[in-house]
C-alpha cells in the first residue's frame, strides 16, 4: 500500500525560500481524484474540490472572495473576527499554540490571527490543509512571512474523503502547544450533518474550535435567502463555475448557469446548475458522458443557516457554542466552540 501521505516539493518564490514542502494526502493522489470527477459526471453533481483544482481557479476565486464575502467588502464584519481573535487569544494566555486551518483557501483569517498571536509574543506554529495546492501554498507564503516558514506546513487533503484525517493530524502536532482549529466558511459548502461529523472526530477535548458561517439575514428566513442570491448570481461566479466545464470541453453555447434557491431538510440553499441547450458528449478516458439538451448539471450549493441551526446542528455533533459574533449585517458569524465529552447523537 503506498504511504498516506508522500510530500511534493513545489518550487515557489516567496519569503527568500525557493522550495515549500507541501504534503499531499492520498484523498487526494491522481486515482482518488480520477474516481471523484468520474462520479461527479456520472451522477451529474461536481464535488466542489474540482473548482478549486487550477492555479487558475484558485486564482478566479480569490477575486470572487475579495468582491464579495462580507469578511472582505463590509468593515463592521470584519470587527467580528477581530472580536472572536482577542477572544482565542485571552483564552489561550501563555500557551504556545498549534493553529490548523481546515480548508483555509488562501489564509487570509488565519494569517490576521497569527498577527495578532505574534504581536503577543506567543509562540504558534500553523498546519495550512486545503483540497487546492495552489490556495495551500498562498496560506503558506502568508503565514511564513508573519512566523517564519520553519513554523509552518501544508496539507492538500479532501476534507470529505479523508477519514483518516484526525489521525494525520495528531502526526503533526506540536508537542505542548494548545490546538486551535479554524473552520472559517465551509459549512454551506457541505452536507451539514456530514461535514460536522468529520470536523467532531477530529477534534480532541482540549482543542478550541472557530468556526464561521453565512447566514440568512433577518426575521424571515426565506426572505434573508433571496436577498442574499447577487452574491453568487452574478458574472465572477458564473466565470468561476464555467471553468471546470470549459476545461472538459463544454462550450458556452451548450447552455446557460442558472441559479435557483432549493430547501433541504428545512434548511435553504442556493444552488448553480448548467443547463444544456444542446447535445454534448464529454469524454474522459476510455469513459463519455452525453448530455441531452434539456439536462442539467449541478455546479456547486451554498447552504444558507441561521445562528440557531448553527447551535442546533454542532450540538448534534458534540461541539459545544461558547461564544458568538454576529455581524450587524447577519450576513455572517463566528463562533467559538468546544467538544464535549459525548456526541449529542
Amino acid at each position: 500500500m503506498p504511504n498516506k501521505l508522500e510530500p511534493l516539493q513545489l518550487s515557489v518564490k516567496a519569503g527568500g525560500m525557493p522550495v515549500v514542502s507541501v504534503r499531499i494526502h492520498h484523498s487526494q493522489f491522481p486515482d482518488h481524484v480520477r474516481r471523484d470527477l468520474l462520479k461527479s459526471l456520472r451522477t451529474r453533481q461536481v464535488n466542489h474540490k474540482f473548482h478549486y483544482d487550477s492555479i487558475k481557479q484558485a486564482q478566479q476565486w480569490l477575486a470572487l472572495h475579495e468582491s464579495y464575502s462580507p469578511a472582505r467588502t463590509d468593515p463592521r464584519c470584519l470587527e467580528i473576527y477581530d472580536k472572536s481573535f482577542q477572544f482565542a487569544a485571552e483564552k489561550i494566555g501563555t500557551q504556545p499554540v498549534h493553529l490548523i486551518g481546515l480548508g483555509c483557501g488562501g489564509g487570509q483569517k488565519e494569517g490576521q490571527l497569527l498577527e495578532l498571536f505574534a504581536a503577543r509574543g506567543t509562540t504558534v506554529h500553523f498546519s495550512a490543509s486545503d483540497v487546492s495546492p495552489a490556495l495551500v501554498i498562498v496560506a503558506q507564503q502568508r503565514a511564513a512571512q508573519i512566523i517564519g516558514a520553519e513554523h509552518c506546513d501544508a496539507l492538500v487533503c479532501d476534507l470529505q474523503t479523508a477519514d483518516d484525517l484526525p489521525e494525520v493530524l495528531n502526526d503533526l502536532s506540536v508537542t505542548g502547544a494548545r490546538r486551535i482549529i479554524t473552520f472559517f466558511g465551509l459549512i454551506p459548502n457541505f452536507e451539514p450533518q456530514t461535514i460536522l461529523g468529520k470536523l467532531c472526530a477530529i477534534m480532541r477535548p482540549n482543542d478550541f474550535l472557530l468556526f464561521s458561517a453565512n447566514l440568512a439575514p433577518g426575521p424571515d428566513y426565506h426572505a434573508g435567502v433571496e436577498r442574499i442570491l447577487p452574491l453568487y448570481r452574478n458574472e465572477l461566479t458564473r466565470d468561476w463555475l464555467m471553468t471546470f466545464l470549459r476545461d472538459l470541453g463544454v462550450e458556452e453555447r451548450d447552455g446557460q448557469v442558472t441559479f435557483e434557491i432549493e430547501e433541504i431538510a428545512r434548511l435553504k440553499r442556493i444552488t448553480a446548475s448548467f443547463q444544456f441547450s444542446r447535445e454534448r458528449q464529454l469524454r474522459v478516458d476510455d469513459e463519455t458522458f452525453r448530455f441531452e439538451p434539456g439536462e442539467t448539471i449541478r455546479l456547486f450549493f451554498s447552504y444558507r443557516h441561521t445562528p440557531a441551526t448553527i447551535r442546533a446542528l454542532l450540538q448534534e455533533q458534540g461541539i459545544q457554542v461558547a461564544e458568538q459574533w454576529i455581524a450587524p449585517s447577519e450576513e455572517e458569524g463566528v463562533f467559538f466552540c468546544r467538544k464535549t465529552t459525548v456526541s449529542g447523537k
